[in-house]
């Protein structure tokens, strides 16, 4: 498995080998014991699974806040789409900043969302699925979402933000500036667990 760090501290990319022939190809999207070997330590306990018929479609910001934060393991199972983590870390040297990248049914890329993070996507190809581990259950009571056009984060998702296709709660979030943020930056560096 090949593994890129991001700008932003504990974010990672990363791209699982695929051994092809004739049939397709076969890749093992996790494993454990292999990313202890780079210094990931999560224990995922729910996988999830969305399907967004049309482009332009914006989910999130999403995340959710102690004592039941999530880290996530996100690739694409069909479909193209421009994946989205900001850091919300309070003391972070990279607080409200963001980083994106395309990741495709073809490319196999994953991006690895420590907790402390927001996470959102927008589609780029019809029908486009996203997959994804989570590090804690979902709890409706610890969910939290930030507008995905926040100006204080300026993400460029490549599309024109009045025409991005939003769920209700996705509309109405607010920005991060009015969240009462519980999030505090720890060194990966200095051997906090991500």
């Amino acid at each position: 498995m090949k593994v890129e760090q991001t700008p932003l501290p504990g974010l990672l990319v990363l791209t699982p080998a695929r051994f092809a022939d004739n049939r397709g190809y076969f890749s093992e999207t996790w494993n454990r014991q292999l990313a202890r070997t780079v210094g990931v330590d999560i224990d995922f306990v729910q996988d999830n699974h969305s399907l967004s018929h049309q482009v332009g479609t914006v989910r999130g910001l999403h995340f959710q806040v102690p004592p039941h934060a999530q880290a996530k393991l996100v690739r694409c199972g069909r479909g193209r789409l421009f994946d989205v983590a900001v850091d919300i870390r309070c003391g972070s040297p990279t607080f409200g900043r963001w980083f994106g990248i395309e990741l495709s049914a073809e490319n196999g890329r994953q991006l690895l969302i420590p907790v402390g993070f927001m996470h959102g996507f927008v589609t780029r190809e019809p029908d486009t699925e996203i997959v994804y581990k989570c590090s804690d259950y979902y709890a409706a009571d610890h969910d939290r979402a930030v507008r995905f056009n926040d100006p204080q984060i300026a993400i460029d998702w490549g599309i024109d933000p009045d025409t991005a296709i939003l769920s209700p709660k996705d509309a109405a979030a607010p920005v991060l500036a009015d969240f009462d943020n519980p999030f505090v930056f720890e060194d990966p560096g200095a051997g906090a667990a991500l």
